[in-house]
């Protein structure tokens, strides 16, 4: 038995209009962070360039992602495509893991090989610039994936924020070599946001890799369920005997065993249910439940 659908009046394409606007701000921010490296020739500036790179390659990954998983069931996926947004994650997470070693080897040879930097205040500006547009779409996405439920834009938008710091970290770097002259800030700061970007690529991995798992709903929302069907147990008899979750991308799903009484009509036994299946799906909206009824005497 399962609930009628429940999901909330989500416009795909508005979702997708999100993920167009980070693939389109990712490559003109690209193409400012190009520009600043050729001028300048900073190691830091080069290795925030590369991690732009990896942030238009991830925002194309995930439009695909988000496209394949509003596919609706069918027959050789009963459950829908969500588990696609797990993927994009998990690919952006290990596009930064990349991004990041290449970034810290670069920084170390840079310690061997010193190289005078030039244009250091054209550079700065354009860095600066090119970090303001990506915060302001990164907390823009984040705020979207969080309240849409797509790990898709809340990781897209996460990369971005994560890009910022990386660009804040240059900027440092470039103003105190704009301002002592000492070259080697420009390797160490480049090594340590290096350093700091794989703990966001780990996340992201950490999270992916739960999601493909099965793992359960959020604490909250499985809290939320328990409350909905015990609430639902009133009769003395009528025993909720187990309760399951798992999330799939933005699709959450419910499995509750029910035991009743074993003289009740099929008819009773599956009006709880449909009572069970509907509470679940206004508490929680978009989660699918499936009810297994039981007689008590078992």
């Amino acid at each position: 038995m399962t609930a009628p659908s429940a999901h909330p009046p989500i416009d795909q394409r508005g979702l997708e209009r999100f993920v167009w606007l980070s693939l389109g701000v990712s490559v003109v921010v690209l193409a400012i962070k190009l520009v600043a490296a050729v001028l300048t020739g900073s190691v830091g500036l080069w290795s925030d360039a590369l991690e732009s790179t990896v942030n238009v390659v991830a925002a194309g990954v995930a439009l695909w992602a988000m496209k394949l998983s509003a596919k609706p069931a069918d027959h050789n996926h009963d459950f829908g495509h969500g588990k696609a947004e797990y993927f994009s994650a998990a690919i952006e997470g290990a596009m930064i893991f990349v991004a990041a070693g290449v970034i810290v080897v670069g920084a170390v040879l840079r310690f061997f090989r010193p190289v005078e930097l030039e244009r250091l205040d054209l550079g700065l500006l354009l860095s600066a610039v090119a970090t303001v547009i990506n915060l302001a779409v990164g907390l823009v996405l984040v705020r979207a994936g969080r309240r849409y439920r797509s790990i898709t834009l809340e990781a897209d938008g996460k990369h971005l924020l994560t890009d910022v710091w990386t660009s804040a970290g240059v900027l440092v770097a470039i103003g105190l070599v704009l301002l002592t002259g000492w070259v080697w800030f420009d390797p160490l700061i480049a090594l340590l946001v290096g350093l700091n970007i794989l703990y966001t690529g780990y996340g992201l991995v950490r999270r992916a890799t739960v999601g493909l798992l099965d793992g359960t709903l959020p604490p909250q929302d499985v809290a939320t369920v328990n409350e909905v069907l015990h609430e639902l147990a009133g009769h003395p008899a009528v025993q909720i005997a187990e309760i399951k979750t798992r999330e799939s991308g933005r699709q959450r799903f419910v499995y509750a065993t029910i035991t009743v009484p074993g003289e009740w009509t099929v008819k009773r036994s599956h009006d709880l249910a449909d009572d069970v299946e509907h509470a679940v799906a206004r508490a929680l909206p978009g989660t699918t439940t499936f009810v297994h009824i039981e007689p008590s005497e078992d």
